[in-house]
């Protein structure tokens, strides 16, 4: 597996990802934000997709902040999910921002699945949400139970499927997860 920066916003970076195999897809045909990814050299085809990559996130600066950096979008291939690819791959892009010298990183989530993923990447609840009834984490950040509970609470009020509300009661009165290893 190989982590990659593949180019920062100015650098107008663009994948192919099969709009079938990853959700948002066409968000990384747009050149205005930064990427990084995951490849699996084994998954490489002479498709018409990036077929080697598994996992990717979009990236821009803060127009209102330049010490900050939001995360846009990660993705994760459907048949690669449950590999902990999006953690780490936030992980990694984090640790190239903070050397680049943000100070700060954030990214709003639409369900509980990618707020447990992103704790796992060192992120934690800011008990802000955005227009579109998102929860905000940012890195650094509070990573307390009490803070990470309470974005959990927001997810627990809401219409949501079986599956994550059965995740969301395995989660009651626990501490955050821990933040996984950096991938080398």
């Amino acid at each position: 597996m190989e982590y990659a920066l593949d180019g920062w916003p100015a650098d107008e970076p663009t994948l192919r990802l099969d709009y079938h195999d990853f959700a948002y897809a066409g968000k990384f045909v747009m050149s205005s934000t930064g990427k990084a990814v995951v490849r699996d050299p084994r998954e490489a085809t002479d498709g018409e997709w990036d077929d080697e990559i598994v996992a990717a996130l979009a990236f821009n600066a803060d127009r209102t902040d330049p010490d900050t950096l939001w995360f846009r979008y990660i993705t994760v291939r459907a048949d690669r999910r449950g590999e902990a690819l999006g953690p780490r791959l936030a992980m990694f892009t984090s640790e190239k921002a903070l050397a680049r010298g943000y100070e700060r990183l954030r990214i709003a989530v639409n369900n509980p699945f990618a707020y447990e993923a992103l704790y796992k990447a060192g992120f934690g609840y800011t008990g802000r949400e955005t227009g579109l009834a998102e929860l905000v984490l940012e890195r650094p950040d509070e990573r307390s139970r009490a803070a990470y509970q309470a974005g959990l609470d927001i997810y627990r009020e809401r219409d949501l499927t079986d599956g994550e509300n059965e995740f969301l009661e395995m989660r009651s009165d626990v501490d955050p997860p821990s933040v996984l290893a950096a991938p080398e």
